[in-house]
Formats: C-alpha cells, sequence, structure tokens
C-alpha cells in the first residue's frame, strides 16, 4: 500500500462551517470562580475534560480575548462547579460581559477562595497546573485539591448552539 499524500498546507476551514460542526458535539457547562479582590468573579465554559486521576487534572480551553481567565489565573484557589439541568440562568449570566454575573446565582465561597455554585451537580477546589498555548485559546490544567458531587443531579448539556437536559431514561449498563 502507498502511503497517503497530505497537502503541505491544510485547506481553508470556514469558520462558520467548524462552528456548526463543532456544536454537534454535546458537552456539559462548568462555571469557574474564585474571590477576588473581595468579590466573586467567574465564567462559564463549555470545553470541560476530565484529564487524569493520577494527579488529579481536569482541563478547560479558554478565550484567548478573555478578560476574566486573566483575574482567575492568579487566585491560588479556583472552584469549578459542574452546572445542573437548573442553571441555564445562572449560566447566561456568568457568560455575560460588563455586569454583575453573580446577581441571582447563589454560591458559596470555599476557605481557600474559591468559589463554587449552589446546587452544581459537582463542584471541584482546584489550583492552576499548568496552561497550553492552542491557537485563539489557552488550555488550562486544573489540580484537583478537593471534590464533591452528586450524581442525581441532572447536568446542564450544551448542543447546537443551545442549552438541552438529558433525557429521564437511564441505561444501567456499564462499559467495560
Amino acid at each position: 500500500m502507498g502511503e497517503a499524500m497530505m497537502p503541505a498546507v491544510a485547506p481553508a476551514i470556514d469558520e462558520a462551517q467548524l462552528r456548526r460542526v463543532f456544536g454537534c458535539f454535546p458537552s456539559g457547562v462548568v462555571a469557574v470562580c474564585a474571590i477576588v479582590d473581595g468579590q466573586p468573579v467567574g465564567m462559564a465554559a463549555s470545553s470541560f475534560t476530565p484529564v487524569s486521576l493520577a494527579p488529579a487534572l481536569v482541563c478547560l480551553c479558554v478565550q484567548n480575548t478573555s478578560t476574566t481567565w486573566p483575574r482567575l489565573r492568579t487566585m491560588p484557589r479556583l472552584g469549578l462547579s459542574v452546572l445542573a439541568d437548573s442553571h441555564d440562568d445562572a449560566c447566561i449570566k456568568l457568560s455575560r460581559k460588563n455586569c454583575d454575573r453573580f446577581a441571582g446565582v447563589p454560591w458559596t465561597a470555599m476557605s481557600g477562595g474559591a468559589v463554587v455554585v449552589d446546587g452544581a451537580s459537582a463542584w471541584l477546589d482546584c489550583r492552576l497546573h499548568a496552561e497550553v498555548d492552542a491557537g485563539d485559546h489557552t488550555i488550562v490544567l486544573l489540580e484537583i485539591c478537593g471534590l464533591d458531587g452528586d450524581p442525581e443531579t441532572q447536568p446542564l448539556v450544551f448542543h447546537g448552539s443551545r442549552f438541552r437536559r438529558l433525557a429521564g431514561v437511564r441505561v444501567q449498563q456499564e462499559c467495560r
């Protein structure tokens, strides 16, 4: 068999089509928050992924144009909340610019300065582990220092540029 020839330069990809295709992949939504200068600061992200068990790491991707991440990244602890299916309004607020993102969003400050959204299906108390440049985003690796979760609390799902909820039918099979 012959080798496949790869073009020297990748073909131009239409950004609108790429965004539409990326939207075909459902993702959970998380909030990343901390106390900064005595006030809660946070943002929403739909690019959260568990990475490693040892050490305990998760990652998320942050747009390089974010004005919130530079404020959060210097904090000793960050709260990461896996938003529940009832948090669609909280997620919209945490995504807005130039407003009080925490107005009407119940939250709790942890002892190290991390902030978690009340009622989240899971929360992680994290510290920054590493950052990796990735085009127009930065891949942020966070080391988990504490955590808790409730598998019975349904997560908020982002798919096709809108929020969705999981169907009430549960499949009782394990992957092995």
